[in-house]
């Protein structure tokens, strides 16, 4: 403590010394409080303007360069917050008030120090980022992994701990520790696969020689070299081969049985960090970063082989090899996976539903739901399609049991493609009933979560959290004064702590409300009043309400609409929507989200996408064209995936 009692008052004599220092102002802790920072961030609802905040953890330098580059705004630095101009936040600063004071205070200082903001690889708020992330399997990616290295189907992972949903997607690094449970669960697992993969012998062709004894060393060294290189997607060193020889010559010679010592090498295999765990840089490291980004399960053969003859350092290596790998029905698979993750199936197949207020559903549906937005996926990826077309596709690949949904005519396939009527509101991935259900609650549709996923998951920007100690929770629906879910909602609007972030996701999803909480068109919205426990004698009561279903999307022009045919158009054509299709493919490939320092090679992959027309293929290669940069050496956070 006394070493540092001189740096700190040098420090706070510093600091008084420079009261034109930013973060020694009253501005900036007023611009917190505001939580201004949660839309304008790399990933906020304001992140197209030139207002970024430095991070939560910034330095004073940062925080200094963040202040001074507020020159850059001028007058809107003023008018802006204090909505005398249109602010999509709304009015956070009043007029008059002694936050104003501070805010004229910056701005009149800033016209008498001018300055100019420094090129973005100097800024001092860009975050650094790590050259290289430790990713583990992902449970899918395990059970993939052991059917095609063991030949198993029963997929093990089911019972492993859940995986927890992380920037959108299970795969996220930051996600990835390995808990005591799971352990356990890796352990387990790894020893009844062991022993079923040897159930009645080598059946699985799993030793590539024919022993002489069960202490054969020259066969164990070749089932060792064989099977550790399929294991660990790499060949095993020479002190790993000594190693794992050792345990196996332990076991075959007190069970005096060759396959036993296999078994065991094989246990122990399942659960080293080299199966795990994608690790190491070099050839084998992009094979298997190509292979788990691709299929969702480990290299095969010719993707070895290829690493092993130095033929996958280079970009056009890599895309060849990407192409190859995209016509093989693995890709298909692992696009399922992808898309399962990215528009959260599990809560659509999971759901629950008020069995009174929808008769009409069931798992089942649940299920065809959720193959209709498979089956059009598929549909523009595999077709080279215009994959925004996701959003205003006026076609849809419906069953029975959807089309009587929908109101349309049953098709004359199951899941066959259905061209939509030319008068109705629906289209695309918004009018489909797997996103109007998962942004739904259990009774009731729910427009704050249906704006907060399209804000989240179409648009890539994240909405601040509510204050603490918010009341979030609606009053009840009252009898004698019913109202529609728009008319209740008005408190969000109404009340300052809630409006700031309920107009960026209530104002999008009362654009969606003619559709019920099941994927139902509706004009009018029907609210049931049961009788009481002290009135059960009584009957049910309801009153249906008019739906105004005018909306727009804050901070895009242009984009007032009123069905899901018409947001799904706007979408299709914003630019931030199709950036943010390269950034949940980027999240997904890589573990992890994005930071200041990835945007060019982001810029980079949008070019190769608009170019294309918006194939999904062609993001998928350049993605993979990326990661091969500088397979070889420790690899920045941009290279890809």
């Amino acid at each position: 403590m006394m070493k540092l009692l001189p740096a700190l008052l040098l420090l706070t004599s510093l600091l008084a010394a420079q009261d034109d220092r930013f973060f020694s102002t009253s501005l900036y802790p007023i611009l917190q409080e505001k939580n201004c920072r949660g839309c304008h961030n790399d990933d906020g609802v304001a992140s197209a303007t030139r207002l970024h905040f430095p991070p939560e953890k910034a330095n004073p330098e940062q925080i200094e360069h963040f202040g001074r580059s507020l020159a850059l705004l001028g007058r809107l630095l003023l008018e802006k917050p204090t909505q005398r101009l249109p602010h999509t936040g709304g009015r956070l600063i009043p007029p008059g008030s002694k936050e104003e004071e501070a805010l004229v205070h910056w701005v009149e200082y800033l016209k008498e120090h001018p300055y100019i903001a420094e090129a973005h690889s100097g800024r001092p708020d860009a975050v650094a980022t790590p050259s290289s992330l430790i990713r583990r399997l992902t449970h899918s990616q395990y059970n993939n992994t052991v059917r095609d290295l063991l030949g198993d189907q029963t997929v093990p992972a089911a019972q492993f701990p859940q995986e927890d949903f992380v920037n959108g997607f299970k795969n996220q690094a930051e996600a990835q520790s390995v808990s005591p449970l799971l352990a356990e669960a890796y352990s387990a697992a790894a020893e009844r696969l062991a022993r079923n993969a040897f159930r009645g012998g080598d059946t699985n062709h799993l030793i590539p020689c024919k022993p002489a004894s069960p202490s054969d060393a020259a066969c164990r060294d070749q089932f060792l070299r064989s099977f550790g290189r399929h294991a660990f997607r790499r060949p095993l060193t020479a002190a790993e081969v000594r190693r794992y020889g050792t345990l196996f010559d332990q076991e075959a010679r007190a069970a005096k049985d060759f396959v036993r010592g296999a078994q065991v090498v094989v246990e122990a295999l399942l659960q080293a960090p080299g199966f795990l765990y994608h690790t190491g840089p070099g050839p084998y490291a992009t094979a298997s970063r190509l292979s788990y980004f691709l299929w969702d399960t480990m290299p095969d053969e010719e993707l070895l082989r290829t690493a092993s003859d130095g033929k996958l350092s280079t970009p056009d290596q890599v895309e060849k090899q990407a192409r190859r790998m995209l016509q093989d029905p693995k890709a298909r698979e692992s696009l399922d996976e992808f898309v399962s993750q990215w528009l959260r199936f599990d809560r659509v197949v999971g759901t629950v539903r008020d069995r009174r207020a929808y008769p009409q559903y069931n798992p089942e549906l649940g299920l065809a739901m959720t193959e209709e937005t498979r089956r059009l996926i598929h549909h523009l990826v595999w077709n080279n399609g215009n994959f925004m077309e996701l959003f205003n596709a006026s076609y849809g690949f419906l069953n029975s049991e959807l089309a009587s949904l929908y109101g349309f005519p049953k098709p004359t396939e199951e899941f066959g493609l259905v061209k939509f009527p030319p008068d109705t509101d629906r289209a695309g991935l918004l009018g489909q009933a797997s996103f109007l259900l998962l942004t739904s609650k259990p009774e009731e549709t729910a427009p704050t979560a249906r704006g907060l996923f399209i804000r989240e998951q179409f648009l890539c920007q994240q909405v601040p959290n509510p204050p603490p100690g918010v009341n979030a929770v609606l009053p009840p629906f009252d009898a004698n004064r019913p109202l529609t879910n728009r008319a209740r909602l008005q408190e969000h609007l109404t009340n300052p702590s809630c409006a700031t972030c309920h107009q960026l996701t209530d104002g999008i999803g009362f654009g969606l409300e003619k559709f019920d909480a099941i994927g139902r068109r509706r004009d009018k919205q029907k609210i049931t009043f049961l009788p009481t426990r002290a009135d059960r004698m009584k009957a049910a009561t309801s009153v249906e309400l008019d739906i105004d279903a005018t909306a727009k999307v804050a901070g895009l022009q242009n984009s007032e609409f009123s069905s899901p045919k018409e947001l799904g158009r706007i979408l299709a054509d914003s630019r931030p929507c199709q950036e943010c299709m390269v950034k949940q493919l980027f999240r997904y490939a890589t573990g992890r989200r994005e930071t200041p320092s990835d945007k060019p090679f982001l810029d980079q992959a949008y070019q190769s996408f608009q170019t294309s027309g918006f194939h999904f293929q062609e993001l998928v290669v350049s993605l993979c064209r990326a990661g091969s940069a500088s397979t070889n050496e420790p690899r920045p956070s941009g290279s890809g995936f």
